[in-house]
């Protein structure tokens, strides 16, 4: 890419796309938003890094803490990644466990700690069903740090609640995307995330919902969609603005452990200024009426094309919850429900999916290659609309 502009990026050979990967669903009031642009020359202008706290940490720090009802402290980052390995390591020195659980097809970033049972394969590795066998996500990971997983499998209650139960003297917490960021958009359902949310309370279990994709749900995350209060939440993506920045953030007993001095997070370019800047600017704009506006163009995408596939007899899909990340896929037959991520691996057609999305990028449309895309607040109806009928065109030739 050589440029970006609004809903826009133009490439270096000059081919200007509709952004549907957004930097991986960061960028969500497109490119070079005004207000953002602006807040960036004056934070520039004072300075970039001193070392030592500026107010608008505690500025933005308040901002996701009047947005997030389960947040009443944040500890700011450099990238999701590092928020989320913080709040594993905030888990296990609460709880004075080790073990990690979380579900098969979840992403928590690159580290060996997180990085294990992501992209699982069938072949048998990966255990049955019902008794998932945590695998590293390729190598240089540790076998001691796979060995700490204790895999779940979405919306499986009763496999969840018994893993849970026989390993909870060692498990620390529970980590999981209520929308898996990749792998389908896999969605939990209401039920389940209530019903974990009981049994980690009753087994003081540490429950962490990663929001790093999901916060652009609405004003309070996906969780307030939910109506479920997590111990930790794990942000990122939109809260930098499109510069590098993560966070966690909890009740003030969880935190504490900060607090005290038990544990130690730390590092030279966490909520870092120009970020933070960013960060600021970009919540500003993201009131109840923008996310209505980027959730409402989702439902559009969904509606429309998931009515027509349908009605033609095609195995193709769009999935998620309605939020404005969405996927795309075909199946190996139509309608099919995907309610976990060996649900997605065992029907995704991968070559049909992978070839929708190079002729999106041949025909103005620029999506995440594996087939899930996001939404700007620049798009406009018009962009929407020719996004659908793009899509519909592609399809029809795919599958003649």
């Amino acid at each position: 890419m050589e440029s970006g502009d609004g809903a826009y990026i133009t490439t270096v050979e000059g081919h200007r796309l509709l952004d549907l990967n957004n930097n991986f669903t960061t960028n969500v009031l497109g490119h070079n938003a005004p207000a953002v642009q602006t807040a960036l020359h004056a934070a520039i202008d004072t300075g970039v890094s001193f070392g030592n706290p500026v107010e608008a940490e505690t500025e933005l720090a308040r901002m996701l803490i009047e947005r997030i009802a389960s947040v009443d402290k944040v500890k700011f980052s450099c990238s999701a990644s590092e928020a989320a390995l913080s709040s594993v390591r905030i888990a296990r020195a609460y709880t004075g466990r080790s073990k990690i659980a979380k579900f098969e097809g979840g992403y928590h970033g690159f580290t060996d700690t997180l990085q294990v049972s992501w992209h699982p394969s069938d072949g048998g590795a990966a255990g049955e069903d019902a008794n998932p066998t945590p695998l590293a996500d390729g190598g240089g990971i540790p076998e001691v740090d796979v060995a700490n997983i204790v895999p779940l499998t979405q919306n499986d209650w009763p496999g969840t609640e018994r893993i849970l139960r026989a390993q909870a003297a060692d498990i620390a917490c529970v980590i999981l995307e209520l929308e898996s960021a990749s792998g389908g958009l896999v969605t939990l359902d209401d039920d389940f995330v209530s019903r974990l949310r009981e049994l980690t309370t009753e087994l003081r279990i540490v429950l962490i919902f990663d929001e790093t994709v999901t916060l652009r749900a609405g004003v309070g995350g996906l969780q307030a969609e939910y109506g479920v209060t997590p111990d930790l939440t794990v942000m990122g993506k939109i809260v930098g603005g499109g510069f590098p920045l993560g966070a966690v953030g909890g009740s003030a007993e969880m935190m504490s452990v900060l607090d005290s001095g038990l544990v130690s997070i730390s590092g030279t370019h966490h909520g870092h200024k120009i970020s933070v800047a960013a960060g600021i600017a970009t919540l500003q704009q993201l009131d109840a009426a923008a996310f209505d506006r980027l959730n409402s163009m989702a439902g559009q995408v969904m509606h429309e094309l998931n009515e027509w596939s349908l009605a033609r007899g095609s195995a193709f899909s769009i999935y998620g919850r309605g939020i404005s990340h969405l996927a795309y896929g075909f199946m190996n037959e139509p309608g099919l429900q995907i309610r976990t991520h060996r649900d997605y691996w065992r029907n995704l057609d991968d070559d049909r999916t992978q070839m929708c999305s190079l002729e999106l990028a041949n025909r103005g449309f620029f999506p995440v290659a594996r087939g899930d895309f996001s939404l700007s607040l620049p798009m406009t109806d018009d962009d929407i609309a020719s996004f659908i009928e793009t899509t519909k065109e592609i399809v029809r030739d795919i599958e003649g």
